[in-house]
């Protein structure tokens, strides 16, 4: 079946494109949120949708993925439309590629092309670009073969062999190099990366993850007030923002926003942006932010846990965190999430206080009581407890401050020197004060 697009959607400046999805029997997701989740990701990436075509099939057609009627359907339909290219909401494999583009006489692309194309024009930062470099490069080592199939009457065995071997290996060796050095930089990253994370250990860290525009960064920005980019469209955050957020007085914790998942992400995303996901997956806590408004967010629920099953992260202890609830109409559907989700709005903050209790509960969970005494001029680890602790009461006399608080054992241990038992505190009421 295939519809045209309201015009006054497609952007002129754009390429016009026309999105083609196989739905099969098997597919959790209704066929027509795949096309709006479709639509999204190729508008996002600069693309004009003008047409839609879609097709119900018990298994994809092993030579066009399309029926070969549905292909002249398609060519027709791109033609009617002017459009420069057709975009596919499954991958294809290159002899799919290369058969439709011959077929249609168009450039195809599938949809692991069209997140990386997107990946690649969010990308801002040195370790965004390297990471999309290096999942372009891998995607396209394994088509290069389909690139030169114009040349194989040059192959054959002794004597006969010609410049569309040559020109293969010689693509081959150089996209190899590149995925080589492409790796090694990246590594260099997560080991520089590794580091910074050894030095905050005592912090008890917080990671936002989710389906991409579930409103994370929107959260992020309210709970540590600050003003990260945040948009509603998909993946606007690639790199991962680190920020104090003190969810109550004394508690002070590590929030950490990062690269929002989809479903049948490509894996060489997800192998190459590891280091990205490292900073949030190894938290202490993971708040997992569905977009409680959309009718197929229980379904985006169990992406997020595939995606997590394939990063090695699915048994870090996480909260089920379900945003934009105030654009949620009927809150019976709110049920489907289990009773220890936690409702709350980004925008309005309704629910953000039952955040906080849940998150103070989860960092001080595993914390100790210690007693210091600290000399005046201890001033690096006053303000390490300051930082790190949740400070119960202070007092300060003549040569010393004296602080009860609840401290992480790596702090604790870093703090030795300056413990003291719990019955030398000077702790009468009059020498309490209010925690920080």
């Amino acid at each position: 079946m295939s519809r045209p697009v309201d015009p006054s959607r497609a952007r002129v400046e754009h390429e016009r494109a026309v999105i083609a999805c196989v739905s099969l029997a098997d597919d959790p997701i209704e066929l027509e949120d795949a096309l709006d989740e479709l639509r999204a990701l190729a508008e996002a990436s600069g693309a004009s949708v003008v047409a839609e075509l879609h097709q119900k099939r018990k298994q994809p057609d092993r030579a066009t993925c399309l029926g070969s009627g549905r292909v002249d359907e398609l060519c027709e339909l791109a033609k009617a439309h002017s459009a420069q290219l057709v975009i596919f909401g499954s991958d294809l494999t290159p002899a799919q590629g290369v058969n439709l583009e011959r077929r249609l006489g168009l450039r195809v692309v599938d949809r692991s092309q069209l997140i990386m194309d997107l990946f690649a024009v969010r990308a801002r930062t040195h370790q965004a670009r390297l990471q999309v470099e290096l999942a372009q490069l891998e995607y396209s080592l394994p088509r290069l073969k389909r690139m030169w199939t114009h040349l194989d009457r040059y192959k054959g065995g002794i004597g006969m062999r010609g410049p569309g071997e040559t020109q293969l290996e010689l693509d081959r060796r150089e996209i190899e190099k590149k995925i080589s050095d492409r790796r090694r930089r990246i590594a260099g990253i997560e080991r520089a990366q590794a580091l910074r994370r050894e030095g905050r250990a005592d912090r008890f860290t917080v990671g936002l993850i989710g389906y991409t525009n579930a409103g994370k960064s929107t959260l992020f920005n309210t709970l540590t007030k600050s003003s990260e980019v945040a948009e509603n469209r998909p993946f606007t955050t690639l790199d991962t923002k680190t920020s104090t957020w003190k969810p109550a007085p004394g508690c002070t914790v590590l929030l950490s926003d990062t690269v929002g998942f989809v479903r049948d992400l490509p894996h060489h995303l997800i192998a190459s942006f590891h280091a990205t996901l490292q900073e949030a997956l190894e938290a202490d806590l993971l708040l997992h932010v569905v977009d409680g408004a959309r009718p197929d967010s229980h379904l985006l629920v169990s992406a997020v846990e595939e995606v997590l099953e394939q990063v090695g992260a699915a048994a870090r202890p996480r909260v089920l965190v379900v945003n934009k609830v105030d654009a949620v109409r009927d809150r019976a559907i709110l049920a489907r999430f289990g009773t220890d989700a936690i409702h709350v709005s980004a925008r309005s903050q309704a629910g953000l206080d039952e955040l906080r209790r849940r998150v103070v509960v989860a960092a001080t969970a595993v914390d100790r009581v210690i007693c210091l005494r600290l000399p005046h001029d201890a001033g690096a680890a006053i303000a390490a407890v300051r930082a790190g602790a949740m400070v119960e009461s202070m007092r300060f006399d003549d040569d010393a401050v004296w602080i009860r608080a609840r401290a992480s054992a790596r702090l604790a241990g870093q703090l030795g020197r300056f413990v003291v038992d719990e019955s030398s505190f000077p702790d009468t009421p009059a020498t309490r004060s209010d925690p920080m």
